[in-house]
Order: C-alpha cells, then structure tokens, then sequence
C-alpha cells in the first residue's frame, strides 16, 4: 500500500517454520500473492506515516522492515489486533527458522 496509493485488503497467514508472513487474496486462491521473511526482521507501530491523506488510513499501522532493508506498511483492523500483530511477529523473527 505504501508504494502504490491505495490501499488493499489481504489475507495474512503467519508461519515460524520457516518464518515468513505469506498473504493472500481475500477473495480466494490458493497460492499466496507474495512472502515477507521475517528473521532478523524489526516490527514497529507507526503513528504517523508521511506522505498519507489522514482519511486514507487509520492510525492502526504497523512496519515490518526486513533483514535486507525491504519496508512493508500494513494496517490493523484495531489498536488490539496491532498490537497482537506486532507480538506474533516480533516472537517469529526472534525464534522462527
């Protein structure tokens, strides 16, 4: 989303083993859109985000920034599901393969 303007919706799947973040089209299919590898990755929520109209998004974002620099911006449904978002994936990046 932060690279194209808009923002879509996408089914997220969390896997230790190995650590990766696949995603999905919400509408259906099997195979994943894309990964995030998540080892030795920082996760951190964002509070304000440059270059967004305050109405495109919620102040529910949180950033994954990989080991080889890559940014990935997601928003949370809620400030709770943030949070367990942010948990989830820090715990993966420290222990998953």
């Amino acid at each position: 989303g932060h690279r194209r303007k808009n923002w879509k919706v996408r089914k997220f799947v969390l896997r230790d083993d190995p650590a990766y973040l696949h995603y999905y089209d919400p509408a259906g299919g099997e195979e994943p859109l894309g990964a995030i590898h998540l080892r030795g990755c920082v996760v951190t929520a964002v509070e304000d985000m440059p270059d967004t109209r305050k109405y495109d998004v919620e102040n529910i974002l949180f950033e994954i920034i990989t080991a080889n620099e890559i940014h990935y911006y997601l928003q949370a449904a809620s400030s709770t599901e943030r949070t367990e978002w942010i948990q989830a994936i820090q715990s993966v990046a420290r222990t998953g393969k």
